[in-house]
């Protein structure tokens, strides 16, 4: 089929080289370039480059409200649109352009946890499962009927990287499904009960408040990790914190009791896996040689 791509971050790479592997890409849609790095140079996203690497068009408007945008996205005379990811609001006039609509990649099990991050709220929700949903898009927030899902186990060490690059190869897989299979697919409306929004993540959500439950504190970790990544401060030095489980042993909320295990408001937890500033991620034995831990973390 004739298949317009839109989409930007590391996520949606995967089904970007799945589809062009199977089909015909006639053009994919990506947020601007951005700048970035130390230089502050601007970089294009991870979806940009890709279809460049691939010898494929890029468009990157930064929003669909003018007429000629509307009309260069229906001059491609798509059959379908695939959205994975994408950052932008499509309008009905870009909804309805392509003969047989627009499809989403969403990760998560809809309508829970619908919104901008899914991956993050599932792990520091505690969900025992997530999953990814193939639908049919309509003007609402992810509200549009569900023509394919499949659920994934999240493990108790799972983080948001873990289940990102899961859920990415999910979606890669399930939509070449959905699209050999499209006239056949019955789409399934959104109940209406069990509806949950996956807010945005606020870098102020970030510091650990050891206080919490050892439970509430893995999900937090884990949910965070890799970005924006949990932090403490270890004398004036802030500590990503990126992966945790749990651990014997009780004290004072931020006692440190062995290694890199940390007393909670109940319970404890042990880091697994940490960031020093400057520093690569390392497993927490490697953090630690060079790293001298308080009697109590802040």
């Amino acid at each position: 089929m004739r298949v317009v791509f839109m989409g930007t971050p590391e996520f949606s790479v995967p089904v970007l080289r799945a589809l062009a592997a199977d089909h015909e890409v006639v053009a994919v849609y990506s947020q601007p370039p951005r700048p970035a790095g130390r230089g502050k140079k601007e970089r294009p996203s991870p979806v940009h480059q890709t279809a460049l690497d691939l010898g494929l068009e890029v468009r990157t408007p930064l929003n669909f409200r003018s007429d000629e945008a509307r009309a260069d996205f229906a001059a491609l005379k798509a059959d379908i649109a695939v959205v994975v990811a994408y950052g932008l609001i499509l309008p009905q006039a870009v909804l309805d352009a392509p003969a047989k609509g627009c499809l989403n990649i969403h990760a998560s099990l809809l309508p829970r946890w619908r919104g901008a991050a899914p991956i993050h709220r599932a792990i520091m929700a505690g969900d025992a499962e997530t999953g990814v949903c193939i639908m049919r898009m309509e003007a609402g927030l992810d509200t549009g009927p569900v023509l394919l899902r499949a659920a994934t186990p999240i493990a108790a060490t799972d983080t948001t990287g873990d289940l990102h690059d899961r859920l990415s190869g999910m979606g890669a897989r399930m939509i070449l499904d959905a699209l050999d299979h499209i006239d056949g697919l019955i789409p399934v409306p959104q109940p209406d009960a069990g509806v949950t929004y996956a807010s945005k993540i606020d870098k102020a959500e970030a510091h650990v408040d050891w206080t919490r439950p050892a439970t509430d504190l893995i999900r937090h970790i884990n949910g965070l990790s890799p970005f924006p990544g949990a932090w403490t401060m270890i004398g004036t030095e802030r500590i990503k914190l990126l992966r945790a489980a749990p651990a014997a042993g009780a004290g004072t909320p931020g006692q440190v009791l062995t290694g890199f295990t940390v007393a909670c408001g109940k319970g404890a937890l042990g880091i697994l896996e940490a960031q020093r500033e400057g520093k690569r991620p390392m497993p927490a034995a490697e953090v630690l040689k060079g790293l001298h831990l308080p009697e109590t973390l802040s």
